[in-house]
Order: structure tokens, then sequence, then C-alpha cells
């Protein structure tokens, strides 16, 4: 068994209990817990989903529900890459911008010439479909209202 393994099982562990000095996955925590009224007093910590070190979580009692946590180190780190990305996506939006008013500088001079061709600039079309993309192992979709969703 690794050390981020329940001590009674294989499982992931999901929490740890120092009285017990162990950790335990949720069903293993209620077979222990729930002996009798001392155990059940044991707080137990539950563990990040992400990097398995302990989060402020804290709890007692012979049944905990299943919920997942995630420690202050990983809950930071995911802002900054979702602020970096967010940040991004505000650059390119502003230099997309910049090019459709070019663009439209340019089709008010030539608005005299009928029947000629069109031309569309490149970035126009990248931009008229919804845009996925993927930052440090989330997936993002990007929606109409220039919001995002986590896929």
């Amino acid at each position: 068994m690794g050390e981020s393994s329940c001590a009674l099982c294989d499982k992931r562990a999901v929490m740890v209990c120092d009285s017990d000095q162990a950790k335990l996955f949720w069903d293993c925590d209620e077979k222990v817990h729930s002996a009798n009224f001392l155990v059940a007093k044991h707080w137990r910590v539950l563990l990040c989903r992400l990097c398995h070190s302990p989060t402020p979580w804290k709890a007692s009692g012979t049944k905990l529900t299943p919920t997942v946590s995630f420690c202050h180190r990983c809950v930071l780190d995911r802002n900054a890459r979702w602020n970096e990305l967010v940040n991004n996506e505000h650059r390119h939006r502003a230099f997309v911008d910049d090019d459709e008013d070019s663009y439209h500088e340019e089709e008010d001079e030539d608005e005299d010439e009928e029947g000629e061709n069109q031309v569309v600039p490149m970035s126009l079309i990248g931009s008229a479909t919804p845009s996925l993309s993927s930052h440090a192992g989330f997936a993002f979709k990007r929606l109409r209202n220039n919001s995002f969703s986590i896929l």
C-alpha cells in the first residue's frame, strides 16, 4: 500500500485521523469510528483531492458525509491559472477587436465600388466558432456570452 492508500483497504485515502494515526477511505472511516462513542469523537481532516495534503476541513462523528476538499495551495494555484486564462482571452479579444476596427475602416472607403468581392479576415472566421481550450489539465469551452464552461 502506498502512502496515499487507506490503512485498511487499497482505495485512495480521503482523510487522516491523528488519534488513530491512520489515513482512511470513507467506508473504513465509518467502520472504525462507529465502534463506540469514544472513537466517534476523533477529529478527522479531509485530504486535498489534488495533492493529498491536509485541508482546513475537520469533522468528527460516526459517519461523515463523502465530500471533496482542496488545500489552500491548490485553490490559489487553480485561481492563478484561471486568471491567466481569462487575461489571455481578454488580450486575444482586444487584438481581434482592433482587427475588426481596421477592417471596418477599410470597408467604409470601399463602399463606393459596388460589385467587387468581399474579403473576410481570418481572425473573424476563427472567432465565429466557439473555442475549446485546455489549460493546466482543465478543459474550457468559450460560450457565446464570452463566459467559460469547464468540461
